[in-house]
């Protein structure tokens, strides 16, 4: 495990009244201790699991709009709000990683087209934008993960079949095993947040707390659709 810690840098931070300071997750919050090779971040749209991944991502020198630290390009609104509020602590410190953001992946597959053929070669030898957009994250997976490094994913399920996510899971598992690899992801899949001995991280609490994956809503809510699927819907059409 590479990054240890994340730290709020409390003297710096201008009120915690204004937004990205003032969300519930945040809010008493000083530290971070990250205690496992992989890590998720489980919580509502909106409650601040993007918003500090970019942020990991910035002080990790990875463009904030996705991809690692030699892609240069520009995507609007891919800015990092906490970048400069928080510090990460780590034994031993790595430069070499990833940061996966679903949200602006088109703009990135199109950055590698536009440095040609050759930069293909890193990610399975063709074009992203030719490959299904589940192809295209497996690609990445499969091809550019490996290395010593830290692996940021935001939403990787966005674009993966739930056959996929198993596969995605497999890949980590593999990875994980080596002891050259540590991945935090932010997800809303009950699949991959399956991954076994993984710590979470509920950011729908305040601050943000560590919990089990049988106590999160993804796991009960799907287990509970799953068994009761025809009272799940009679609730839900009736209301």
């Amino acid at each position: 495990m590479f990054l240890r810690r994340l730290s709020f840098l409390n003297e710096n931070i201008p009120s915690r009244k204004v937004y990205p300071f003032s969300m519930p997750a945040f809010k008493g919050l000083d530290t971070i201790e990250f205690k496992n090779t992989v890590t998720f971040f489980i919580g509502e749209n909106g409650s601040g699991k993007s918003t500090l991944m970019e942020a990991i991502a910035y002080k990790c020198d990875f463009n904030t709009a996705g991809g690692g630290r030699n892609n240069y390009y520009e995507v609007p609104s891919s800015e990092s709000a906490l970048g400069d509020f928080i510090r990460l602590a780590w034994s031993p410190k790595v430069t070499n990683g990833f940061f996966l953001r679903a949200e602006s992946f088109y703009n990135f597959a199109s950055h590698i087209d536009s440095l040609g053929p050759e930069a293909y070669l890193a990610y399975g030898g063709k074009s992203l934008h030719e490959q299904s957009h589940g192809e295209s994250f497996l690609s990445i997976f499969s091809n550019r993960f490996g290395k010593k490094g830290i692996y940021l994913l935001d939403e990787p399920e966005a674009a993966l079949s739930p056959t996929r996510q198993m596969a995605l899971l497999k890949i980590i598992r593999e990875l994980d095993q080596e002891g050259q690899s540590q991945f935090i992801i932010a997800t809303h899949s009950p699949i991959i947040l399956a991954y076994p001995g993984a710590q979470i991280l509920d950011f729908d609490t305040s601050p943000v707390s560590e919990t089990a994956y049988e106590e999160t809503s993804h796991y009960q809510i799907t287990k509970g659709f799953m068994d009761n699927r025809d009272l799940y819907l009679r609730k839900l059409f009736e209301e």
